[in-house]
């Protein structure tokens, strides 16, 4: 995953809130969750499906996501959809505190400028 100027361990580190918050409102397909992230924040995230699919793996083996397969809406194949468990829901809870905490905590050096 990279990010305009940014350091790998950060963004590793941010990848999971990521793809949680991007399913919050809607199940999403891979390349709809890359997509979404990338509109979301204006191509600051950028990440390839060799990233994508370890982690949304990762995400369902501890329950906070799930996935279906779907009829694909351009004639394709059936897609691999996403969604939030409950347990999903309440991680990103968890994590957009954590978040909002980080974000408190370097205000002040990054207003110092």
């Amino acid at each position: 995953m990279q990010g305009r100027g940014s350091d790998g361990n950060l963004l590793r580190g941010t990848l999971d809130f990521l793809l949680l918050a991007s399913l919050e409102a809607r199940p999403l397909y891979g390349l709809r969750i890359i997509q979404d992230v990338q509109a979301t924040t204006q191509g600051h995230f950028n990440f390839k499906e060799g990233t994508l699919y370890p982690a949304l793996h990762r995400l369902e083996k501890r329950g906070l996501i799930q996935s279906d397969r779907q009829p694909s809406d351009s004639g394709g194949p059936p897609r691999k959809y996403y969604e939030l468990t409950e347990g999903g829901r309440t991680e990103l809870a968890r994590q957009r505190e954590e978040q909002r905490a980080h974000i408190a905590a370097l205000r002040p050096y990054l207003e110092f400028a």
